[in-house]
């Protein structure tokens, strides 16, 4: 009797482990994905705006952002390629500091999202006088191996600046010439694998205001190098500075 006791306990071991595999049921989708992109808009936003430390976007008083936009680390929304699928229509849209006691003015105005178009939202200035630009991007992948850059030149001053170029080392020349500041230049194409160091110069000079180092894009991508911070200040966080991002 002992003996088939022993036998019995593996096999009903055996038994239940099995049932318990058949019960497991296939995990539920609770948001079902969607592929179908015919009425949305394609959106990045980046925070330029001096001093700003907790932006949130909102589209119709609806977040769009998990995350706070921070001038210093994180300035950039989606932080990568891709763009945020928006609906397409005229939109309403609410750049502000959640913070209670902030004294970041609130960025807000109402603009149209045309369906299948790709925008970037740029802030700029400070956080007493924030600014915005709203760009259409054109994205044209290049049919060889370059890639295609952009310049934007949103430094802040209290007052006006001259105008910059913008130096490549590798190419000993300028790439981007004459930029008035508050201008997104239109992009042109560049090439890519190659390590390079921009530099931007008061226009007409070779007076270097900041540089960015080992640039290096990739292929049949497309880049944005921002010229930003406070135009006086050389030194910390807030210092004018040359940076980039990917659009797409």
């Amino acid at each position: 009797m002992k003996k088939m006791i022993n036998m019995l306990i593996p096999a009903f071991a055996l038994g239940l482990f099995a049932l318990l595999f058949s019960c497991n049921k296939e995990p539920e989708i609770y948001q079902p994905e969607n592929r179908d992109f015919s009425d949305k808009a394609f959106l990045k936003v980046y925070n330029s705006t001096v001093n700003s430390t907790r932006n949130y976007v909102y589209l119709d008083n609806v977040p769009l952002t998990g995350a706070g936009l921070i001038f210093t680390t994180a300035p950039l929304f989606p932080q990568v390629s891709y763009a945020a699928a928006i609906d397409a229509g005229t939109r309403n849209v609410l750049i502000k500091d959640t913070l209670v006691t902030t004294t970041q003015k609130p960025i807000t105005f109402t603009t149209t999202f045309d369906a299948g178009s790709n925008y970037m939202i740029l802030t700029y200035d400070t956080i007493t006088n924030p600014k915005y630009l709203v760009v259409k991007d054109v994205i044209t992948q290049p049919a060889d191996t370059t890639s295609r850059l952009r310049f934007a030149n949103l430094v802040y001053n209290r007052v006006a600046v001259p105008n910059v170029d913008i130096y490549s080392i590798k190419l000993n020349q300028n790439i981007f010439t004459n930029i008035p500041t508050e201008r997104v230049s239109d992009y042109i194409p560049y090439q890519s694998g190659l390590a390079d160091t921009l530099f931007v110069r008061t226009a007409g000079t070779t007076t270097n205001l900041a540089q960015l180092n080992n640039f290096n894009p990739t292929q049949k991508r497309s880049y944005t190098i921002v010229f930003r911070g406070n135009y006086t200040s050389t030194t910390g966080t807030l210092a004018r500075s040359l940076t980039q991002f990917v659009n797409y």
